[in-house]
């Protein structure tokens, strides 16, 4: 049987996201989400949680380690300015092994994410990672040990077959780095008994999921649990400045026409996928 997880990322990230997550919820096209712990508009994501907004779907953990404030202060390494690095600089910090102090602010940072949530009354179903940092080297262990430590059941594999078609180079290269780092980190979570879905798409899919693409992704869809990551959300005003300044864009419009598109719960029925959160998937 197929059945499928479709995961909105970056829960909190702004205002425009917050709206268009809330939308793909509400159609029930989307019905697992990962919440950011420091972005802009977190706390009116924890608001709308609170008062029943997401009642049935699974909340999870976006680990933040490129973005914004980190929680913890006297990260000389991961944020020597009091501020994360970027997507590109963070990258190239943890993709290094065995790094004593890097893995130590890495596990203090992610333990406090996981218990600024859980502090906050929020059950977590799953964790994920924001870039996908969660399966570089310097983090694998961290995200394990709190996955563990806080029962946290689920965690993102990012791996993926190479997608058909004409694929940007830099979102091939991209794609190519993540999924060959999710198998490694497979391989070294293995018999922890946390669980991960059996396949991922999305990867290839980042910036140009339309109606077109989404429908092609369902069709090709492998027997099982597939987790499919997608951004959706509404362009936001005078969000241009600051680490979530370019989130929300129309690329994300898009993404989110595609899920509220009548087509998208036409091609389920249709193809017999079966629509779920990470809670049923335990069921």
């Amino acid at each position: 049987m197929k059945k499928l997880i479709v995961n909105a990322d970056d829960l909190g990230a702004d205002e425009g996201r917050n709206a268009g997550i809330r939308e793909a919820v509400q159609a029930e096209a989307v019905k697992s989400v990962s919440l950011l712990v420091n972005g802009p508009a977190t706390g009116r994501a924890l608001k709308d949680i609170r008062q029943g907004k997401y009642e049935g779907v699974s909340i999870g953990i976006h680990l933040n380690l490129s973005e914004g404030r980190p929680l913890c202060s006297d990260l000389r390494l991961l944020a020597g300015n009091g501020f994360f690095p970027g997507k590109t600089r963070a990258r190239r910090l943890l993709l290094q092994e065995n790094v004593p102090k890097l893995e130590s602010e890495v596990r203090r940072e992610v333990n406090a994410q996981v218990d600024f949530l859980l502090k906050e009354r929020i059950p977590l179903n799953h964790l994920d990672g924001h870039q996908h940092l969660h399966v570089f080297p310097a983090v694998r262990k961290a995200v394990i040990g709190a996955a563990l430590q806080y029962g946290i059941p689920w965690i993102r594999i990012p791996q993926e077959p190479l997608a058909d078609g004409e694929i940007p180079e830099d979102l091939r290269s991209e794609a190519e780095l993540v999924s060959d780092l999710g198998g490694q980190a497979a391989r070294l979570w293995a018999g922890t008994g946390i669980r991960a879905a059996d396949h991922f798409r999305g990867l290839y899919l980042k910036g140009r999921l339309g109606s077109r693409r989404l429908d092609s992704c369902l069709k090709r869809l492998p027997e099982g649990v597939t987790e499919l990551m997608v951004h959706p959300g509404r362009v936001s005003e005078g969000c241009g400045g600051g680490p979530f300044g370019g989130f929300s864009t129309l690329d994300r419009e898009e993404e989110l026409e595609a899920l509220l598109s009548p087509s998208f719960r036409g091609t389920l029925q249709r193809l017999d996928v079966r629509l779920i959160s990470f809670g049923e998937a335990l069921s």
